[in-house]
């Protein structure tokens, strides 16, 4: 593998890693708020938006890696949370 593969590699395994951790966060948020603890509304409220940023970012850097670096395509994507 060449540098420029392995570099884009990391890049894209970042960004999906930095995807599934912000769904987990989400959906832990969302479906368990009792798992968290003393926070209150305002840490909970404040939770949601950095995971939905988390996700945001990480969903525009792997549509951007795929925009400008065509050999990602056969790069394995995570299409299970794809809707």
């Amino acid at each position: 593998m060449s540098f420029r593969q392995s570099a884009l590699y990391s890049l894209a395994l970042k960004a999906q890693s930095d995807k599934a951790e912000a769904l987990a966060s989400l959906t832990l948020l969302l479906e368990h708020p009792a798992g968290i603890g003393d926070h209150s509304t305002d840490d909970l409220h404040n939770n949601l938006y950095e995971s939905l940023n988390k996700l945001e970012n990480a969903d525009s850097r792997l549509e951007t890696l795929n925009r400008y670096f065509p050999e990602l395509r056969n790069f394995p994507n995570d299409n299970a949370n794809s809707e």
